[in-house]
């Protein structure tokens, strides 16, 4: 058989393929990344099924007390929480799947709505950062000058402080007090508290690369060709400039994601996050060193579940990194040791 081969013509040109499908043909190309993807995905996938999971098969509510009930196992009735005030450990059944904690509450179903609440906060403060830290930052590297200097020294001042400590102190005052901002309102112990505290902590964190890849991006004859045929600055930044930017918001975004997360469980644990009942990895971990030695499921459940899900999110960011962003200007680390 004769195989055709197609010639092109001298004035024909190859079409190169643009960035976003260079980058998706490194991921894909990333067995790693695609595996940490995978796992995060059905982390995700858990997570959202957590009230699915609480009624129709663990027949409970993350706050659901059952200090004298029993449960069947291997046809024994068992008390969920024993007489010494020892909770049951892992059935691997429906039921108190991986076991209950001291109030006799399933562990499984606070573990799910746990990581889901830590989770969910993790993600709206990066939100809260990229809303308040990308027209910082493409108005100090646009506009430099003065604008420039102000802002800069702003970010320098929330990133001198260690991001633990700067938000165990706003956390902490805001919880006593609350907030209050004209009309709106937040009282103390909402969720909003830790949304808003890490979200304003990792402003810099974010801000900082993105203004400079505005600097490096505001030298192109791009910009300049949209300057001089009359557009306004806000417009330059606005269909000029972000448009450029979204690999670098993208991968900064999966990055503070996990710090995100993170400092919650973190704050958390402390006391200065998610406040009892409602249940949070940090704040299981805290009750779980308690009791360590009697019920150590209490301590391994939530801690295994915050490894999991910090080095799945991890291995995708950096699988990510590595294809948007090959030759590594973004690889910074964003938890720096103190």
């Amino acid at each position: 058989m004769r195989t055709r081969s197609r010639r092109r013509s001298p004035g024909s040109v190859a079409e190169s393929p643009g960035p976003w499908a260079l980058a998706l043909r490194r991921l894909r190309r990333d067995r790693a990344a695609l595996a940490f993807g995978a796992v995060f995905l059905l982390i995700a996938l858990a997570l959202l099924a957590a009230p699915l999971y609480a009624s129709e098969v663990a027949h409970t509510s993350p706050s659901e007390n059952h200090l004298t009930a029993q449960t069947v196992i291997d046809g024994k009735p068992t008390n969920v929480v024993s007489l010494g005030g020892i909770p049951i450990g892992p059935t691997w059944h429906a039921e108190y799947f991986l076991g209950a904690d001291e109030n006799g509450r399933d562990l499984m179903v606070r573990l799910l709505y746990g990581a889901r609440t830590s989770l969910a906060i993790g993600a709206a403060a990066v939100l809260l950062s990229l809303g308040l830290g990308l027209p910082l930052a493409l108005a100090a590297g646009f506009r430099r000058g003065r604008t420039d200097a102000v802002i800069s020294r702003l970010f320098d001042l929330l990133w001198s402080f260690p991001a633990l400590l700067l938000g165990l102190l706003i956390s902490t005052a805001l919880t006593l007090h609350g907030v209050q901002v004209g009309p709106f309102e937040i009282g103390s112990g909402s969720n909003l508290i830790p949304i808003f505290v890490i979200g304003i902590v990792y402003v810099p964190y974010f801000a900082r690369p993105v203004r400079g890849q505005v600097l490096a991006l505001r030298e192109q004859q791009f910009v300049e060709a949209a300057q001089a045929s009359g557009m306004r600055p806000a417009a330059v930044m606005a269909f000029e400039l972000v448009p450029h930017l979204w690999g670098t918001i993208l991968v900064l975004s999966t990055l503070l994601l996990v710090n995100a997360v993170a400092l919650e469980v973190a704050l958390s644990f402390l006391g200065a996050g998610i406040g009892p009942p409602e249940p949070s990895l940090g704040s299981l971990i805290a009750a779980g060193l308690n009791d360590t030695v009697l019920s150590p499921h209490l301590l391994l459940a939530p801690s295994a579940a915050l490894v999991l899900i910090v080095i799945s999110l991890s291995g995708l960011a950096e699988g990510l990194r590595r294809a948007l962003d090959p030759h590594g200007p973004l690889g910074v680390s964003l938890v720096r040791a103190r």
